[in-house]
């Protein structure tokens, strides 16, 4: 018999994976969503585009997206000999730690164009991540489509607030503006 493990044993390597990775994933966007939040008078004070959904949709939104991802990184772990699963969850990994820093450029350092570029590279990463992932597992790269869809809407949606704020959101509520020069 040419069978590594059984199917008991391939389930219960995932279950563990899962217990790990779900958790794991959600605590790094929690923590990343530390970094900054739409609750700052700076953020308030910004034109909002028309695609901008209600702010309760974010939240549930992305934990439901975190907890595809960490069962669709579960599925690659457990895939115990696979080529290139190793690979796969390291350019992962790559991915989803650049793309954490949305929250700190964007709300933190008010750098809507940086911001940008963050998403940029999310978006690029994640697909060269979901080619890799999808090679060691389909089902784990069906998993990830709904957040490459998410990161595509999210580029968007920063895409419009930088045409409808072109000022990046520096003047105040009043739309007055005071420059010192030393």
């Amino acid at each position: 018999m040419n069978v590594l493990a059984s199917k008991k044993q391939l389930r219960a390597s995932f279950l563990r994976w899962a217990l790990f990775l779900v958790p794991l994933v959600l605590l790094i966007g929690f923590a990343a969503g530390q970094l900054g939040g739409p609750d700052t008078p700076w953020f308030a004070g910004l034109e909002k585009p028309a695609i901008y959904p209600p702010p309760a949709a974010f939240g549930i939104v992305w934990t439901i997206l975190f907890v595809m991802i960490g069962l669709s990184l579960a599925l690659v772990a457990s895939a115990w000999g696979a080529s290139g699963r190793g690979l796969a969850l390291v350019v992962f990994a790559l991915h989803f730690i650049g793309t954490q820093a949305w929250t700190g450029v964007f709300f933190g350092l008010r750098d809507m164009n940086a911001a940008m570029a963050v998403l940029g590279y999310g978006v690029v990463s994640l697909v060269v991540a979901l080619v890799l992932i999808w090679r060691v597992r389909r089902a784990a790269g069906l998993l990830l489509l709904p957040y490459l869809a998410w990161l595509c809407f999210a580029s968007a949606l920063n895409y419009q607030f930088i045409v409808a704020n072109p000022d990046g959101g520096q003047r105040g509520a009043s739309g007055a503006e005071t420059r010192v020069e030393l």
